[in-house]
Protein backbone atom coordinates (compact mmCIF):
# COMPACT_ATOMS: atom_id res chain seq x y z
CA UNK A 1 0.00 0.00 0.00
CA UNK A 2 0.63 3.53 -0.90
CA UNK A 3 1.90 5.85 2.25
CA UNK A 4 -1.31 7.97 1.12
CA UNK A 5 -3.37 4.75 1.11
CA UNK A 6 -1.93 3.18 4.51
CA UNK A 7 -2.87 6.74 5.91
CA UNK A 8 -6.66 6.24 4.56
CA UNK A 9 -7.07 3.04 5.61
CA UNK A 10 -5.48 3.78 9.33
CA UNK A 11 -8.18 6.64 9.75
CA UNK A 12 -10.78 5.06 8.22
CA UNK A 13 -10.23 2.02 10.72
CA UNK A 14 -9.68 4.43 14.04
CA UNK A 15 -13.18 5.86 12.76
CA UNK A 16 -14.89 2.53 12.94
CA UNK A 17 -13.69 1.99 16.24
CA UNK A 18 -15.02 5.06 17.42
CA UNK A 19 -18.31 4.35 15.97
CA UNK A 20 -17.84 1.02 17.88
CA UNK A 21 -16.89 2.20 21.26
CA UNK A 22 -19.63 4.96 21.23
CA UNK A 23 -22.24 2.16 20.63
CA UNK A 24 -20.63 -0.49 23.01
CA UNK A 25 -20.18 1.87 25.90
CA UNK A 26 -24.13 2.20 27.15
CA UNK A 27 -23.96 -1.61 26.82
CA UNK A 28 -21.07 -1.73 29.16
CA UNK A 29 -22.53 0.56 31.63
CA UNK A 30 -25.49 -1.75 31.80
CA UNK A 31 -23.84 -4.55 32.60
CA UNK A 32 -21.13 -2.58 35.31
CA UNK A 33 -24.47 -0.90 36.88
CA UNK A 34 -25.99 -4.28 37.13
CA UNK A 35 -23.23 -5.09 39.42
CA UNK A 36 -23.37 -1.63 41.82
CA UNK A 37 -24.86 -0.81 44.73
CA UNK A 38 -28.05 1.70 44.61
CA UNK A 39 -25.34 4.29 45.93
CA UNK A 40 -22.57 3.39 43.37
CA UNK A 41 -25.04 3.75 40.91
CA UNK A 42 -26.29 6.69 41.78
CA UNK A 43 -23.06 8.33 42.75
CA UNK A 44 -20.81 6.27 39.49
CA UNK A 45 -23.36 6.13 37.13
CA UNK A 46 -21.14 6.05 34.55
CA UNK A 47 -18.30 3.75 35.73
CA UNK A 48 -17.31 0.79 34.48
CA UNK A 49 -16.21 -0.59 37.53
CA UNK A 50 -18.23 -0.78 40.65
CA UNK A 51 -16.33 0.15 44.33
CA UNK A 52 -18.18 -2.61 45.82
CA UNK A 53 -19.27 -5.72 43.14
CA UNK A 54 -22.73 -6.61 44.22
CA UNK A 55 -24.46 -9.17 43.04
CA UNK A 56 -27.87 -7.82 45.44
CA UNK A 57 -30.10 -7.25 41.71
CA UNK A 58 -29.61 -10.37 40.14
CA UNK A 59 -30.99 -11.84 43.57
CA UNK A 60 -33.89 -9.68 44.09
CA UNK A 61 -34.64 -10.07 40.32
CA UNK A 62 -35.31 -14.18 41.31
CA UNK A 63 -37.01 -13.69 45.00
CA UNK A 64 -38.70 -10.18 44.47
CA UNK A 65 -39.24 -10.27 41.10
CA UNK A 66 -41.80 -12.25 39.24
CA UNK A 67 -38.96 -12.36 36.56
CA UNK A 68 -39.72 -15.88 35.30
CA UNK A 69 -43.35 -15.77 35.13
CA UNK A 70 -42.27 -12.38 32.89
CA UNK A 71 -39.87 -14.26 30.86
CA UNK A 72 -42.74 -17.51 30.44
CA UNK A 73 -45.12 -14.98 29.03
CA UNK A 74 -42.60 -13.27 26.57
CA UNK A 75 -41.65 -16.21 25.17
CA UNK A 76 -45.07 -17.82 24.69
CA UNK A 77 -45.98 -14.44 23.19
CA UNK A 78 -42.67 -13.90 21.03
CA UNK A 79 -43.16 -17.64 19.64
CA UNK A 80 -46.47 -17.67 18.65
CA UNK A 81 -46.08 -13.68 17.24
CA UNK A 82 -42.69 -14.97 15.16
CA UNK A 83 -44.05 -18.38 13.97
CA UNK A 84 -47.50 -16.82 13.32
CA UNK A 85 -45.50 -13.56 11.17
CA UNK A 86 -43.67 -15.73 9.19
CA UNK A 87 -46.20 -17.72 7.51
CA UNK A 88 -48.89 -15.18 7.36
CA UNK A 89 -46.79 -12.78 5.94
CA UNK A 90 -45.53 -15.16 3.46
CA UNK A 91 -48.31 -16.36 2.43
CA UNK A 92 -49.61 -12.95 1.59
CA UNK A 93 -46.59 -11.82 -0.08
CA UNK A 94 -46.67 -14.77 -2.24
CA UNK A 95 -49.85 -13.56 -3.23
CA UNK A 96 -49.35 -10.23 -3.91
CA UNK A 97 -46.06 -11.17 -6.04
CA UNK A 98 -47.90 -13.87 -7.85
CA UNK A 99 -51.54 -14.44 -7.92
CA UNK A 100 -53.64 -12.10 -10.49
CA UNK A 101 -56.62 -10.48 -8.59
CA UNK A 102 -58.97 -7.46 -8.63
CA UNK A 103 -57.58 -5.08 -6.12
CA UNK A 104 -54.22 -6.21 -5.74
CA UNK A 105 -52.70 -2.51 -6.50
CA UNK A 106 -54.94 -1.12 -3.94
CA UNK A 107 -54.11 -3.99 -1.35
CA UNK A 108 -50.60 -2.72 -1.57
CA UNK A 109 -50.72 0.71 -1.66
CA UNK A 110 -52.77 0.23 1.72
CA UNK A 111 -49.78 -1.80 2.94
CA UNK A 112 -47.38 1.21 2.07
CA UNK A 113 -49.66 3.50 3.52
CA UNK A 114 -50.09 1.47 7.10
CA UNK A 115 -46.00 1.43 7.54
CA UNK A 116 -46.01 5.32 7.06
CA UNK A 117 -48.13 5.77 9.93
CA UNK A 118 -46.78 5.85 13.37
CA UNK A 119 -47.41 2.90 15.49
CA UNK A 120 -48.33 5.40 18.69
CA UNK A 121 -51.18 6.24 16.82
CA UNK A 122 -53.08 3.16 16.28
CA UNK A 123 -52.67 2.27 20.28
CA UNK A 124 -56.15 4.11 21.12
CA UNK A 125 -57.83 2.21 17.98
CA UNK A 126 -56.03 -1.20 18.92
CA UNK A 127 -57.07 -1.10 22.40
CA UNK A 128 -61.02 0.10 21.69
CA UNK A 129 -61.19 -3.06 19.24
CA UNK A 130 -59.80 -5.28 21.88
CA UNK A 131 -62.12 -4.37 24.46
CA UNK A 132 -65.40 -4.37 21.65
CA UNK A 133 -64.07 -7.82 20.35
CA UNK A 134 -63.68 -9.33 24.10
CA UNK A 135 -59.69 -10.21 23.78
CA UNK A 136 -58.27 -7.29 26.19
CA UNK A 137 -56.34 -8.62 29.07
CA UNK A 138 -55.67 -11.96 27.78
CA UNK A 139 -53.37 -13.74 25.52
CA UNK A 140 -55.06 -13.63 22.73
CA UNK A 141 -55.18 -10.02 22.48
CA UNK A 142 -51.81 -9.73 23.20
CA UNK A 143 -50.72 -11.76 20.40
CA UNK A 144 -53.44 -11.39 17.33
CA UNK A 145 -52.48 -7.92 16.45
CA UNK A 146 -48.70 -8.51 15.93
CA UNK A 147 -49.23 -11.88 13.92
CA UNK A 148 -49.11 -10.05 10.63
CA UNK A 149 -47.04 -7.30 10.13
CA UNK A 150 -46.99 -4.80 6.82
CA UNK A 151 -43.22 -4.45 6.21
CA UNK A 152 -43.15 -8.19 6.77
CA UNK A 153 -45.71 -8.73 3.97
CA UNK A 154 -43.32 -6.36 1.42
CA UNK A 155 -39.71 -8.31 2.60
CA UNK A 156 -41.68 -11.44 1.26
CA UNK A 157 -43.10 -9.73 -1.30
CA UNK A 158 -40.36 -8.06 -3.01
CA UNK A 159 -38.21 -11.12 -2.40
CA UNK A 160 -40.10 -13.75 -4.43
CA UNK A 161 -40.56 -11.46 -7.12
CA UNK A 162 -36.84 -11.85 -7.78
CA UNK A 163 -37.43 -15.63 -7.89
CA UNK A 164 -38.03 -17.00 -11.47
CA UNK A 165 -41.28 -17.71 -12.77
CA UNK A 166 -40.37 -20.37 -14.96
CA UNK A 167 -39.49 -23.14 -10.95
CA UNK A 168 -43.45 -22.77 -10.36
CA UNK A 169 -44.31 -22.98 -14.05
CA UNK A 170 -42.58 -26.46 -13.87
CA UNK A 171 -43.80 -27.34 -10.45
CA UNK A 172 -47.56 -26.56 -11.71
CA UNK A 173 -46.66 -29.08 -15.31
CA UNK A 174 -45.81 -31.83 -12.70
CA UNK A 175 -49.60 -31.16 -11.29
CA UNK A 176 -47.90 -29.24 -8.25
CA UNK A 177 -51.18 -26.77 -6.59
CA UNK A 178 -50.72 -23.49 -5.81
CA UNK A 179 -50.26 -24.01 -2.24
CA UNK A 180 -48.07 -27.15 -3.13
CA UNK A 181 -45.98 -24.80 -5.16
CA UNK A 182 -45.44 -22.41 -2.49
CA UNK A 183 -44.85 -24.92 0.58
CA UNK A 184 -42.57 -27.29 -0.99
CA UNK A 185 -40.83 -24.86 -4.19
CA UNK A 186 -41.29 -21.43 -3.52
CA UNK A 187 -41.01 -20.88 -0.17
CA UNK A 188 -37.57 -22.94 0.53
CA UNK A 189 -35.75 -20.86 -2.07
CA UNK A 190 -36.72 -17.74 -0.31
CA UNK A 191 -34.91 -18.90 3.00
CA UNK A 192 -32.57 -15.47 3.34
CA UNK A 193 -35.70 -13.49 3.12
CA UNK A 194 -37.51 -15.97 5.58
CA UNK A 195 -34.35 -15.93 8.10
CA UNK A 196 -34.60 -12.14 8.09
CA UNK A 197 -38.17 -11.81 8.85
CA UNK A 198 -37.79 -14.15 11.23
CA UNK A 199 -35.55 -12.38 13.02
CA UNK A 200 -36.75 -9.03 12.96
CA UNK A 201 -40.30 -10.54 13.89
CA UNK A 202 -38.03 -11.99 17.23
CA UNK A 203 -36.72 -8.82 18.29
CA UNK A 204 -39.66 -6.81 17.13
CA UNK A 205 -41.82 -8.90 19.75
CA UNK A 206 -39.50 -10.07 22.70
CA UNK A 207 -38.95 -6.39 22.93
CA UNK A 208 -42.77 -4.67 22.06
CA UNK A 209 -44.28 -2.59 24.80
CA UNK A 210 -46.54 -0.14 23.93
CA UNK A 211 -49.01 -2.82 22.41
CA UNK A 212 -48.46 -5.12 25.85
CA UNK A 213 -49.42 -1.40 27.59
CA UNK A 214 -52.59 -1.04 25.84
CA UNK A 215 -53.77 -4.93 25.49
CA UNK A 216 -53.64 -6.30 29.47
CA UNK A 217 -54.31 -4.98 32.66
CA UNK A 218 -53.25 -8.00 34.89
CA UNK A 219 -50.02 -7.83 36.37
CA UNK A 220 -49.81 -11.74 35.35
CA UNK A 221 -49.47 -11.08 31.95
CA UNK A 222 -46.96 -8.95 32.25
CA UNK A 223 -44.04 -9.60 29.45
CA UNK A 224 -40.44 -8.86 30.23
CA UNK A 225 -40.59 -5.40 28.74
CA UNK A 226 -43.72 -3.64 30.81
CA UNK A 227 -42.51 -6.00 34.22
CA UNK A 228 -39.21 -4.04 33.75
CA UNK A 229 -41.03 -0.82 33.06
CA UNK A 230 -42.59 -1.30 36.02
CA UNK A 231 -39.30 -1.31 38.03
CA UNK A 232 -38.51 2.13 37.30
CA UNK A 233 -41.31 3.21 39.63
CA UNK A 234 -39.35 1.97 42.75
CA UNK A 235 -42.27 -0.15 43.63
CA UNK A 236 -39.79 -2.67 45.50
CA UNK A 237 -38.29 -0.48 47.52
CA UNK A 238 -36.86 2.59 48.67
CA UNK A 239 -33.48 3.73 46.02
CA UNK A 240 -33.44 3.98 42.54
CA UNK A 241 -33.56 0.50 41.17
CA UNK A 242 -30.73 1.73 38.54
CA UNK A 243 -29.23 -1.61 39.50
CA UNK A 244 -32.04 -4.32 39.26
CA UNK A 245 -33.20 -2.71 36.39
CA UNK A 246 -29.80 -2.92 34.61
CA UNK A 247 -29.79 -6.57 35.42
CA UNK A 248 -33.06 -7.24 34.37
CA UNK A 249 -32.35 -5.33 30.95
CA UNK A 250 -29.24 -7.23 30.86
CA UNK A 251 -30.92 -10.62 31.29
CA UNK A 252 -33.45 -9.42 28.26
CA UNK A 253 -31.04 -9.10 25.35
CA UNK A 254 -29.17 -12.45 26.13
CA UNK A 255 -31.98 -14.51 23.71
CA UNK A 256 -31.95 -11.61 20.72
CA UNK A 257 -28.31 -11.68 20.91
CA UNK A 258 -28.31 -15.69 20.94
CA UNK A 259 -30.74 -15.65 17.81
CA UNK A 260 -28.61 -12.92 16.15
CA UNK A 261 -25.57 -14.62 16.46
CA UNK A 262 -26.95 -18.06 15.47
CA UNK A 263 -28.22 -16.30 12.24
CA UNK A 264 -25.65 -13.95 11.12
CA UNK A 265 -24.97 -15.42 7.91
CA UNK A 266 -27.99 -16.52 6.79
CA UNK A 267 -29.61 -13.12 7.45
CA UNK A 268 -26.87 -11.90 5.31
CA UNK A 269 -26.32 -13.81 2.51
CA UNK A 270 -28.85 -12.21 -0.20
CA UNK A 271 -27.62 -14.53 -2.80
CA UNK A 272 -28.96 -17.64 -1.99
CA UNK A 273 -31.87 -18.96 -4.22
CA UNK A 274 -32.71 -18.45 -7.49
CA UNK A 275 -33.52 -20.91 -10.20
CA UNK A 276 -31.61 -24.53 -10.29
CA UNK A 277 -30.85 -26.74 -13.12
Amino acid sequence: MSPRARTVAIISYLGLIILALVYIYPFLISIAGSFKTDADATANPLSLLPQTWSFAAYDRLFTDVPLPRWAMNSTIITLCVTFGRVFFDSIAGYALSRLKFRGRGVIFASLIAIMAVPGVVLLIPRFLILKELGLFNSYAGMILPLVVDAAGIFIMKQFFESIPVSVEEAARIDGAGVFRTFWTIVLPMARPAVVTLFILSFQGSWNEYAHFVVSRQDADLNTLTTGVASLVSGQLGSGNQYPLVLASALLMTIPVAIMFFIFQKRIMNTTEGGEKG
